[in-house]
C-alpha cells in the first residue's frame, strides 16, 4: 500500500509519517511546500509540493501513483483566514480540488481532513450525519472542500473531521493550545481564558492512527475523530495546569466577546464518536492520558 501525505511538515503530518515509518508494508511519500522540516522523514520519502499548482500536483501523483492520499495541508489559522479570504480559498479549496482531480485520474482513494468548525455550535456532540452550518471564512473553506468530494460522481473518498489537535512536533509553523498553555502557565503571567467555548481536544497521535486505519480498512464516507471529552477552554487550561502542577491562580475567566476576534467560532462542538469506534476501533486517550505522553 502506497500513501501520499500532504502537509507533512505540520503536526498531524509528522505523526502520520512517524507511524507509517514504523509500519511494515506501508510505503509513503511525504509532501509539503518547501524543504523537509521533519527529521523523522528520510529525504528519500519526501518531495516539495505546492498544492495550489494543478500541474505540479498532477505530475507528483501520477509519478508516485499512490493508493491513498491523506490530505492534511491547509491554512488553519481561523482569524488569518478571515482577513485573507483569497489566500484561504486558494489553499483550502483550490488546493483540495487539484489533489482530488489528480486522485480521480489515478483511481486513488482521497482522505480529506476537515473540522468541527463546519458546524454552528448550537448543540454539540455532532454526528457525521448532522447538517453543517459554518460561521467563518475558514469553516466555509473546509466545507467547500468536503462538498468537492460529496458532489462528485467519484466515490473513492473519505472525510475525517477533527477538533483542536495538540502534541509535540519538530519545527512547527504554529504552536497548539496545550503547548501554549503549559508554557504560559509556567511564566506565572495573568491569563484571561474564555469559558464559553467547548471543545474536545485531540491527541495528534490518536488522529494519525485513525487516518491510517481509514486507509488500511478501506473505509469511505465521513468519520469524526477527536478526543473523548468535551470541556471549556478555561477548564482545559486549568486541567493542564493541574496535571503539570503549575500555579493557576493567575488564570481568569472571560468570554469570547472580550477577545474581539475577527472570525466567529461555534460555541459548542464535540463529536459523537460511535461510528469511528465501531468501524475503526478508534479509542482516543483522555486529556490526562495524552498529557502523560507529552510530559
Amino acid at each position: 500500500m502506497k500513501i501520499l501525505i500532504t502537509g507533512s511538515n505540520g503536526l498531524l503530518g509528522q505523526k502520520i509519517v512517524r507511524q507509517l515509518s514504523n509500519a511494515s508494508k506501508l510505503n509513503y511519500l511525504a509532501t509539503s511546500q518547501g524543504e523537509n522540516r521533519n527529521t523523522s522523514c528520510p529525504s528519500t520519502h519526501y518531495c516539495s509540493l505546492d498544492i495550489t499548482n494543478a500541474v505540479e500536483v498532477s505530475k507528483t501523483i501520477s509519478n508516485y501513483s499512490p493508493d491513498y492520499i491523506i490530505h492534511t495541508a491547509a491554512i488553519t489559522n481561523v482569524d488569518y483566514c478571515e482577513l485573507n479570504t483569497a489566500e484561504c480559498e486558494k489553499v483550502n479549496v483550490t488546493g483540495t480540488k487539484n489533489l482530488f482531480d489528480a486522485a480521480k485520474k489515478n483511481g486513488t482513494h482521497f482522505l480529506f481532513l476537515s473540522t468541527d468548525f463546519v458546524f454552528d455550535g448550537k448543540k454539540g456532540n455532532y454526528k457525521e450525519t448532522d447538517k453543517p452550518n459554518p460561521l467563518s471564512v475558514y469553516a466555509k473553506s473546509k466545507l467547500e472542500g468536503e462538498l468537492i468530494l460529496m458532489n462528485s460522481n467519484y466515490s473513492n473518498w473519505s472525510i475525517a473531521r477533527t477538533i483542536i489537535v495538540f502534541g509535540e512536533g519538530e519545527n512547527l509553523s504554529r504552536s497548539n493550545i496545550v503547548l501554549w498553555a503549559k508554557e504560559a502557565l509556567s511564566t506565572g503571567k495573568v491569563l484571561n481564558i474564555i469559558d464559553d467555548q467547548f471543545r474536545s481536544p485531540t491527541w495528534a497521535d490518536d488522529l494519525a492512527w485513525g487516518c491510517i486505519q481509514i486507509c488500511i480498512q478501506k473505509r469511505k464516507g465521513i468519520y469524526h475523530l477527536s478526543g473523548p471529552e468535551s470541556m471549556s477552554i478555561f477548564d482545559l487550561v486549568m486541567r493542564i495546569g493541574s496535571f503539570f502542577k503549575l500555579d493557576t491562580s493567575s488564570v481568569n475567566r472571560t468570554d469570547s466577546s472580550a477577545l474581539n476576534q475577527p472570525a466567529k467560532r461555534p460555541p459548542i462542538t464535540g463529536f459523537d464518536l460511535s461510528k469511528s469506534k465501531k468501524d475503526l476501533g478508534y479509542e482516543p486517550k483522555t486529556l490526562e492520558e495524552s498529557l502523560l505522553l507529552l510530559s
